[in-house]
């Protein structure tokens, strides 16, 4: 499959997970704004809890990836990156920034 598929349905993807993400990150800061307890009990599991670093470092991983795509896409409206070549290196320069961008998210959020 070529790199520029793949790129393509990584971005469909990320959206998806954006989207299902999203319930997650609603209900942690509804329960985060009922109360102190409430409030307390997230920032707990944010910092303790393994799976709840995994969840938010997937929902951010599908952020930068789809953000980076993003980005790639508008300039690709604007008539860049229309070559095969040209699309082939934004899309090798796309993986390789989200990449670098996730790796700095999981730093950051472990």
């Amino acid at each position: 499959m070529p790199v520029t598929a793949i790129v393509s349905i990584l971005h469909r993807v990320t959206g998806i997970i954006l989207f299902v993400g999203l319930a997650f990150l609603f209900y942690a800061f509804d329960l985060s704004l009922e109360s102190q307890e409430g409030f307390d009990q997230v920032v707990n599991a944010l910092q303790t809890n393994f799976l709840v670093k995994f969840v938010i470092w997937g929902v951010v991983s599908a952020l930068m990836y789809h953000f980076v795509a993003g980005v790639k896409h508008l300039f690709m409206d604007m008539g860049y990156f229309e070559e095969l070549e040209s699309g082939r290196s934004a899309a090798i320069a796309n993986i390789v920034i989200a990449v670098v961008l996730i790796v700095l998210a999981g730093v950051w959020i472990w």
